[in-house]
């Protein structure tokens, strides 16, 4: 009887340890990311932002739009530059507009008081945080299943699936969205980085009140790469959404974010003001 007992609670504790385990995983990568990220910050990089507006069916309701971006350290916080439209250097009088912001801005930052220049970084610092301050809450948020294992890109990861956790109340405004969205996370087994995330929205989310809702079905996700074996950064973000903006009938809108060219900055180079 004992041991037809025992039989019965494997399944029990076995999905229990996989629950453990599983949050310990996210846990312990979230933890990882504040490293990853000092590094990160010495990286510049090309950003390649495209958006293709669709109809319901799916149909391009116009030629999609792309811009380029040099984005590179000005005196200690990033400064992005256009560098092409539509994968096409820019035309010679919006080449020297950008120019001549670079310049402004390099003259206007190189003028700064030591006190202005420290405000400005612990500024950009602050939003960063901001930014990342509401992964601190996923281990509790979401109930976490590991979903197996697999190789993505030559790493081994876990595969973690991700569930609002039922009656969870978000401690920040910013994660106000966790208790409306599914996920899936692909976590490298030895750096416990994150390789891959997607995640769904489960109901229609609001932002601004009333100005932006995104509708039930929307999807994002996202990949990273390791780059000279030292940090995690990112290769790829798409998103499908379908939003109504001002109570007007929605669209949708496919957008994707591409970065490239990763180079460790140089304090004594002028990469930004190179040609891509």
């Amino acid at each position: 009887m004992r041991l037809l007992a025992l039989c019965a609670a494997i399944p029990g504790l076995l999905a229990a340890q996989n629950a453990t385990d599983a949050r310990e995983i996210v846990r312990r990568s979230i933890e990882l990311d504040r490293k990853n990220e000092a590094i990160a910050r010495n990286y510049t990089f090309l950003e390649r932002d495209e958006t293709r507006m669709v109809d319901r069916s799916g149909k391009p309701k116009k030629a999609p739009e792309a811009r380029t971006f040099d984005v590179t350290l000005l005196e200690g916080s990033p400064y992005r530059r256009l560098v092409e439209r539509n994968d096409r250097p820019l035309p010679p009088p919006e080449e020297r507009k950008e120019q001549d912001k670079l310049r402004r801005s390099i003259d206007e930052r190189r003028k700064e008081t030591p006190a202005e220049r420290q405000n400005r970084i612990a500024e950009w610092d602050r939003k960063q945080q901001r930014q990342r301050a509401p992964f601190q809450e996923i281990p509790d948020a979401f109930d976490l299943r590991l979903a197996g294992e697999e190789t993505l890109n030559g790493r081994d990861v876990y595969v973690i699936a991700a569930t609002p956790k039922p009656g969870y109340k978000p401690k920040l405004a910013a994660a106000a969205y966790f208790p409306k969205i599914k996920g899936k996370l692909w976590i490298d087994k030895r750096d416990n980085q994150w390789v891959k995330g997607e995640i769904e929205t489960l109901d229609t989310i609001s932002f601004g009140g009333i100005l932006v809702r995104l509708a039930k079905g929307s999807r994002a996700a996202f990949e990273q790469t390791r780059v000279n074996d030292e940090v995690w950064l990112p290769r790829l973000i798409t998103v499908d959404v379908s939003a109504r903006l001002l109570l007007v009938a929605g669209e949708r809108a496919e957008v994707e974010i591409g970065f490239s060219k990763y180079r460790k900055f140089q304090a004594d180079s002028r990469l930004v003001t190179e040609r891509p």
